[in-house]
């Protein structure tokens, strides 16, 4: 039976706001209501931030009274404290005793129980192979010892479901928290796995922001030195709310070495250090192509370009991770290299750049300059 947005608003008509009697679709707090093919319904419920307290029941009891709908298979549903369009005014709340000064950024949320640290991959554009790089990155770390954790926030794009071969859908365990996948023994959260393959997540901001923070916190991630979240490429809305949801360790950048890449890695370069977010390296990604048949080295995409620029910004460069067809084809094969052949040259390379990461963590002495890669 499928679910439609009329169901959940006559269910959500039941639930009231204040004392007068306004129901939660008529008070105008109410976000675009989305049921995916599988009737897992999400929705946000807009506050001011000083009401949050005040609204938690209502959020508690609009989810209720959804859940208690046949057929439903799950719910999301949080407080957002963005503001819609249709939202009445409010009158002005009271002043904190001791406001941030003028122009600082929003402080990060409590820290994830058991999680030691927490770092965004992130990139400044899309097709700079992010994701692909944050498989293998969470994998290499994984093979110095480490409890790691991989969350896809790419919640237009998810990847990370195709590049584990990993299907299904997590498990409930209590209430509201889902028990992450495991693909090579990493713990894995997608949104992918919450919705069908094809379909397309046509989300406005608070969505978003929404689902982002009920991954990061509605998830049984357990004791973790380590959780990797692979951002979506830009510098919007799901950067803003892991920056503010959640106390990030750093960030970590990936680009290819081209000028038109770097122009928009700058740019994300930027957007961390504004939200006071430290960046911990600078990956180039697709440095080199050494041809199969000739051994000729090619720089296809140019070669140095995020070294120099990690430089000229004064933050770690990483290392350089080649073109290859092995990445590609096991990249889309679902068997991650690092995992498949951890003795090879690429997870060589792999397992290098997540080295001088966790150094940068965990504070241990410098690694020394990363070399130039050249895989024979």
């Amino acid at each position: 039976m499928a679910i439609t947005r009329d169901d959940v608003l006559k269910a959500l008509a039941s639930v009231t706001v204040d004392a007068g009697g306004t129901t939660l679709p008529g008070s105008g707090r109410l976000s675009q209501v989305v049921v995916d093919p599988t009737n897992r319904v999400m929705f946000s419920i807009l506050v001011d931030p000083s009401e949050a307290e005040r609204f938690e029941p209502v959020r508690r009891t609009a989810e209720g009274a959804v859940l208690a709908i046949p057929g439903v298979s799950g719910v999301f549903a949080s407080l957002t404290s963005e503001r819609g369009p249709n939202r009445p005014a409010q009158a002005a709340p009271p002043r904190p005793a001791a406001p941030p000064p003028r122009g600082a950024p929003p402080g990060p949320g409590p820290a994830l129980p058991g999680v030691r640290h927490i770092v965004a991959v992130a990139s400044g554009k899309g097709g700079v192979g992010k994701s692909t790089t944050a498989c293998n990155l969470a994998l290499a770390l994984q093979a110095q010892g480490l409890k790691v954790g991989l969350l896809d926030a790419d919640i237009y794009g998810p990847s990370v479901p195709k590049l584990f071969g990993l299907s299904g859908k997590p498990r409930v365990i209590e209430g509201r928290t889902l028990e992450p996948m495991q693909g090579y023994g990493l713990k894995v959260m997608s949104i992918g796995f919450l919705i069908e393959p094809e379909s397309a997540m046509i989300w406005r901001g608070p969505m978003v922001q929404s689902a982002i923070t009920q991954m990061l916190r509605e998830v049984a991630w357990g004791e973790l030195d380590v959780l990797l979240v692979d951002m979506p490429p830009g510098t919007g809305d799901a950067q803003l709310t892991m920056a503010q949801a959640t106390p990030l360790s750093g960030a970590v950048i990936v680009s290819t070495p081209q000028d038109l890449a770097l122009i928009d890695a700058r740019r994300g370069v930027t957007m961390f250090r504004k939200v006071a977010v430290p960046i911990l390296g600078v990956i180039e990604n697709m440095a080199t192509f050494v041809c199969p048949h000739c051994g000729q080295a090619s720089h296809i995409f140019g070669h140095g370009g995020a070294r120099q620029e990690a430089e000229r910004l004064g933050v770690p460069f990483l290392g350089e991770v080649p073109l290859t067809m092995t990445i590609r084809e096991t990249s889309d094969a679902g068997r991650p290299v690092v995992a498949t052949d951890p003795d090879g040259p690429q997870a060589k390379v792999y397992r290098e750049i997540a080295g001088r990461l966790w150094g940068n963590l965990s504070g241990a002495p410098a690694a020394r300059v990363a070399p130039r890669i050249v895989i024979e």
